[in-house]
């Protein structure tokens, strides 16, 4: 039996994803196999969990998909002494609109689970609002457990009380508090947290992470807070369909933002994945049968991708015989020009006549259902897709064939439509699953 638990919190950027490396690598050093998920549409703090626990990571969410492919997911932790799964923006944050089965809140993975949350809460500015707080939460849904409090950034000894007696005198456990420590910030970007593969000490990063918080935090009373947990028997797992037999990956630091799940689901049916690298001016394999660009930061080196004649040339000769697809960044790559935030213009491969900008960046975020009007490498005419698309780049131009009518979460039809034209198509957003 595993010992599982959510660690969430009021909202974005009070820490969950630092306490959630410390926890788990502190965890570690004691002997214990941890294993992490991700609630939510995030790509790149699974990176960083499979870093901390030497275990994969995955993404659970609700809003696409059903309760037979969280099973399914989840029960990877079957094997695990301890289980964490680490909230996105505030516990009960998601959209308006139900999705599959829920709305996308971290809270729909805690109560479906039936794992407690351990709360983040940084106190910064206040005192004993924040036990009002941690108690409006607590009380906010039936079937969310609030296990405890850990405290991040407490400005002094005297703050921390203050705080500690209103979270007491609430009934609610604090099981430590961390004071201010800049040498365990993680350095973010435009899209979040810079990738796990592009810090190259991330290993002591975490390790004094683990040392910080195991010094601060009660981890005992944690563990003895967490729910016994083994995962239920799940009847089908995601309906992911691999797009080809032999896949041939873009993957280097402008190509990876690719939901682990969808990886594991490709060979779970026999697909064979080969990686080459954009940035090394590497071409697609030509033994291949289809050619995906996943998203990533094709914005911070379009430079170097619009001077790699080598990646360029390959992947149009693929084209003409074979399928080729891109998400969101690969898709502006398949593009026929992308300007950078300078105001360059960088010549694209030119298979799609799309065109993007972020000299004037833009925020595109959300959950999106897709009814695809041609078919795409895996997926048929008519198939409804879930995805979700976060980017700052502006249409300039997308003339081809539409790929699919394009909703929102609540059902308004966006203009993000993704495009065909012959073998090459693509989307703004990264598909997590198709409806069954």
């Amino acid at each position: 039996m595993a010992a599982g638990f959510v660690i969430s919190a009021p909202a974005s950027g009070v820490g969950k994803t630092t306490l959630t490396l410390a926890l788990a690598r502190a965890w570690r050093n004691r002997g214990l196999n941890v294993q992490c998920f991700k609630s939510g549409p995030d790509y790149i703090d699974p990176a960083f969990h499979a870093a901390a626990t030497g275990r994969a990571s995955v993404n659970v969410d609700s809003w696409a998909m059903d309760r037979g492919g969280i099973a399914h997911l989840v029960s990877r932790g079957a094997d695990a002494d301890v289980v964490l799964a680490e909230g996105s923006m505030g516990l009960f944050d998601g959209v308006a609109a139900r999705g599959v089965s829920g709305t996308g809140a971290t809270a729909d993975i805690a109560e479906m689970l039936g794992w407690p949350v351990v709360l983040v809460i940084d106190p910064s500015g206040q005192a004993q609002t924040a036990a009002a707080i941690a108690a409006g939460l607590r009380d906010y849904r039936p079937g969310v457990r609030l296990a405890g409090v850990v405290l991040n950034r407490v400005a002094s000894p005297r703050h921390e009380d203050l705080v500690r007696r209103a979270l007491n005198d609430s009934g609610i456990a604090v099981f430590g508090a961390l004071p201010r420590h800049a040498e365990i910030s993680l350095p973010k970007r435009h899209l979040g947290l810079v990738q796990a593969e592009e810090q190259g000490e991330i290993g002591k990063l975490i390790d004094e992470a683990a040392r910080f918080v195991a010094e601060h935090v009660d981890l005992d009373a944690v563990l003895r807070s967490a729910a016994s947990w083994s995962p239920q028997p799940a009847a089908k797992g995601l309906n992911v369909t691999p797009p080809g037999q032999r896949i041939a990956l873009a993957r280097d630091a402008a190509f990876s933002f690719v939901y682990p799940h969808m990886l594991e689901a490709w060979r779970r049916a026999g697909a064979e994945i080969s990686t080459f690298s954009p940035l090394s001016d590497e071409a697609p394999d030509a033994s291949a049968d289809v050619c995906w660009l996943p998203g990533g930061y094709p914005e911070l080196h379009a430079g170097k991708i619009a001077a790699n004649a080598r990646f360029r040339s390959g992947l149009r000769a693929f084209a003409e015989t074979r399928p080729v697809h891109g998400e969101c960044g690969g898709y502006m790559v398949l593009g026929t020009a992308l300007t950078d935030a300078d105001g360059i213009r960088h010549e694209m491969t030119g298979l799609l006549g799309l065109e993007t900008s972020f000299a004037k960046r833009r925020m595109h975020l959300g959950y999106r259902l897709a009814e695809l009007a041609a078919p795409m490498p895996g997926h048929r005419s008519g198939a409804r897709l879930r995805g979700h698309e976060f980017h700052y780049s502006t249409i300039l131009a997308q003339p081809d064939t539409p790929l699919a009518v394009v909703h929102d979460a609540t059902g308004a039809v966006i203009a993000e439509t993704g495009s065909q034209r012959g073998h090459a198509t693509g989307t703004f957003f990264h598909l997590i699953a198709e409806d069954r």
